[in-house]
C-alpha cells in the first residue's frame, strides 16, 4: 500500500485518518474522539468491516456506543467480514483522488 502513498503511522499527529476495524464501545469512544481530534484538518475517518460499520453481533449490547459517528461522520464505509486486502486498497484509493 506504501507505493499509493497510503501508510499507517503511530502518532495520530502525523496522520491524515484514522481506520475503525472493530465495534466502536464505550470504553474506545472517548479515545477514538481524542485522537480524531488530534488529527490534523481535512482528516477522514473510515470504518472496516461488519463490526466497525454495525457493531455486527454486539449491536444491541449496551457496551456498544455508537453515538459518537453522529458527530464524526464517516468519510468511507468498507463493508466485509473480513473485507478483501484489495477492497480496503480501493475504496482508499477511491477517495483520496
Amino acid at each position: 500500500m506504501s507505493r499509493y502513498g497510503i501508510e499507517f503511522l503511530a502518532s495520530p499527529r502525523h496522520c491524515d485518518g484514522v481506520v475503525v476495524t472493530g465495534p466502536i464501545v464505550a470504553n474506545s469512544s472517548e479515545s477514538l474522539r481524542i485522537t480524531m481530534e488530534a488529527i490534523p484538518q481535512p482528516k477522514i475517518l473510515i470504518l472496516v468491516g461488519a463490526w466497525a460499520i454495525s457493531g455486527r453481533a454486539f449491536a444491541e449490547s449496551p457496551a456498544v456506543d455508537r453515538h459518537l459517528l453522529n458527530v464524526l461522520k464517516p468519510d468511507l464505509y468498507i463493508p466485509g467480514c473480513p473485507p478483501h486486502p484489495l477492497t480496503f486498497i480501493n475504496g482508499v484509493l477511491k477517495l483520496i483522488r
